[in-house]
């Protein structure tokens, strides 16, 4: 049996982060504020790719920058390019559709 494994790339999760961050306009203490951190370290270590947040953080930073928690992970590339790209294309219609009925049950 074949197992199937997927692995977060915490480098380029953090960038992510950072990226989103940046484009809503929060600082790092913005950010240990709202997620009523006690220092911004653990930000600073999301940012540069030595941990993750929990899933609570997630959550909470998916509704903070308006996306799907999904988007704020990076997944590490597989070896596979046909099997990546194929996925990427499934993925990418799947999660603009899990978008979608987000924002329209938030909105409500």
């Amino acid at each position: 049996m074949n197992e199937i494994t997927t692995s977060i790339d915490m480098r380029r999760t953090g960038l992510r982060l950072q990226k989103f961050a940046k484009q809503n306009g929060y600082s790092v203490k913005d950010i240990q504020k709202y997620l009523c951190l006690s220092c911004p370290q653990p930000v600073y270590r999301w940012y540069k790719g030595s941990m993750l947040p929990s899933v609570d953080n997630l959550l909470r930073l998916s509704e903070l920058f308006r996306v799907h928690m999904e988007e704020l992970l990076v997944k590490e590339h597989s070896c596979n390019l046909y099997e990546e790209i194929t996925t990427f294309k499934t993925d990418s219609q799947a999660l603009c559709n899990r978008m979608k009925a987000y924002f329209i049950n938030v909105a409500a």
